[in-house]
C-alpha cells in the first residue's frame, strides 16, 4: 500500500526547526524517556529543536508528598512551583551526557497574547537556538490561572509551532496515533475537521468554536489542525516506543501525520484566530457576510446588525452571520461603544457621527475568515 504521507515525510530528516511535546503522563510513567528522547534531539543538528516539557505538576506532588492531585488552585500552582525544578533537572541530566546545554522558558497566555512579548519570546528562542541550546518550554503554571491557561500543552507547542516557523511539530502520546473505528492506525490526515474530528466524536464545527480541554486525541488533533494551519506537518506518535521519536523524524511511517495546509495563514493571522481571546462581537448583515467571505473584503460599519461585548480598539472579536454563526475573528478598530452609535452608517454619515473617518470597523488585514465558511 502506498503511503500517502511520503511526500512530506521525506522531508523531516531535513526539517530546519522542530518542535516536540512530550506529555506529563509519558514522563512520570517512564523516567528512562528523558535521557531516550534527549539522545535522539542531540543528534539532530544544533538549533533546530525545541521541547515543549509536560510534568511540572505531576512531579512536583512527588516532591510535596501528595498522594494526588490537589482541585485548589493554590495548591496547582504549589506543586508547579516545586515540580519546576525538578524537571529541568531531569531534562538538563539527560541532555547533559550528550553534551548539550538545556535552557527554561515558561510562557503564559498572556505573553503570547501581546504582539510585542510574544515577538521577545521568538527573538529569545532564536538566540538560544543559535547558541546551540535545547529550549525546555512549559506553561507557567504557578501564575497561570484558569483564565488565562493555554487549555494544555498541546495548544502550546501548536502557538509555539507557529510563533517560531516550525516545519514539523511532533506530539509525543500514550498512543500509537489517531485509530479508526477499526482500531487501525490512521496513517495521513490531510483534512482534520472532516476526517478526524468525527472518529473521536467531537463535532468540526464546533472544535473550531470552543475549549478541548487538557490532554486526549481531541486536544492533540486540534493542535495538529492548528499547526497545520501554520504551515506545519504534525505527526501524533507513541512516546512509549523505544525508538518511536527517531523513526519520525527519519521520515518512516509511524504515528499520525497531519498534513500542512497547502495555504497556510501568516504568524499574524494565525495569533489572531488562535491566540488571541475575543472580547466581544459584532454581528453582520446577510451581505456584509457573503462579501466577507467570498471576496475577502474588510468589514465596513453599514454591514453591521448589533454589538455584544465590551472591547475597545485593537481586541479581538468574533464576527457572527445573522444566524450567530461564527464566520471569522479580527481585530477592531473602534470600540464597542462607538461602534454602537455607527453600525449600519455609511462613510459620510460615520464621521459626523464620531468626528473622524473610519476606513473599516475591521481592515481585512485584520480579519481571518474561517476555511468552512469559505468551502
Amino acid at each position: 500500500m502506498t503511503d500517502a504521507g511520503l511526500p512530506y515525510r521525506e522531508g523531516f530528516p531535513r526539517a530546519r526547526r522542530v518542535v516536540v511535546k512530550i506529555g506529563s503522563r509519558t514522563l512520570a510513567s517512564d523516567p528512562e524517556v528523558y535521557a531516550r528522547l534527549a539522545r535522539v534531539i542531540a543528534a539532530r543538528p544544533p538549533g533546530g529543536v525545541i521541547v515543549v516539557s509536560s510534568g511540572a505538576i505531576a512531579l512536583g506532588l512527588q516532591v510535596l508528598g501528595w498522594k494526588s492531585r490537589p482541585r485548589e488552585m493554590a495548591k496547582l500552582q504549589a506543586a508547579a512551583a516545586a515540580g519546576q525544578s525538578a524537571l529541568m533537572r531531569r531534562w538538563e541530566q539527560a541532555f547533559s551526557g550528550e553534551k548539550r546545554a538545556v535552557a527554561q522558558v515558561l510562557l503564559t497566555h498572556a505573553d503570547l497574547a501581546d504582539r510585542a512579548r510574544a515577538n521577545n519570546a521568538r527573538a529569545a528562542l532564536d538566540a538560544l537556538l543559535e547558541a546551540g541550546a535545547i529550549p525546555i518550554i512549559n506553561e507557567n503554571d504557578t501564575v497561570a490561572v484558569d483564565e488565562i491557561k493555554f487549555g494544555d500543552n498541546d495548544q502550546l507547542a501548536a502557538l509555539v509551532s507557529a510563533m517560531v516557523g516550525a516545519d514539523l511539530l511532533v506530539l509525543l502520546s500514550d498512543v500509537a496515533g489517531l485509530l479508526d473505528r477499526e482500531g487501525q492506525r490512521v496513517s495521513v490526515v490531510h483534512d482534520v475537521e472532516r476526517e478526524a474530528l468525527p472518529l473521536v466524536g467531537v463535532a468540526p464545527v464546533e472544535q473550531g468554536r470552543v475549549s478541548v480541554g487538557t490532554g486526549g486525541m481531541a486536544s492533540k488533533l486540534e493542535a495538529a489542525r492548528r499547526g497545520a494551519m501554520a504551515g506545519a506537518a504534525v505527526v501524533i506518535a507513541d512516546a512509549r516506543s523505544a525508538d518511536g521519536l527517531a523513526q519520525v523524524l527519519a521520515g518512516h511511517d509511524v504515528g499520525t501525520l497531519v498534513t500542512p495546509d497547502r495555504d497556510p495563514l501568516a504568524a499574524r493571522k494565525h495569533w489572531i484566530l488562535f491566540t488571541l481571546r475575543p472580547r466581544g462581537a459584532l454581528i453582520v448583515d446577510a451581505g456584509a457576510a457573503k462579501a466577507l467571505i467570498e471576496r475577502g473584503g474588510s468589514l465596513l460599519a453599514v454591514g453591521v446588525l448589533g454589538v455584544r461585548g465590551a472591547f475597545g480598539a485593537g481586541d479581538a472579536v468574533q464576527v457572527l452571520d445573522p444566524t450567530g454563526h461564527e464566520i471569522g475573528r479580527g481585530l477592531a478598530a473602534i470600540g464597542a461603544m462607538d461602534l454602537v452609535r455607527v453600525a449600519g452608517k455609511r462613510g459620510a454619515d460615520v464621521e459626523a457621527t464620531i468626528g473622524r473617518p473610519l476606513d473599516a470597523v475591521v481592515h481585512r488585514d485584520d480579519l481571518v475568515v474561517h476555511k468552512e465558511s469559505r468551502a
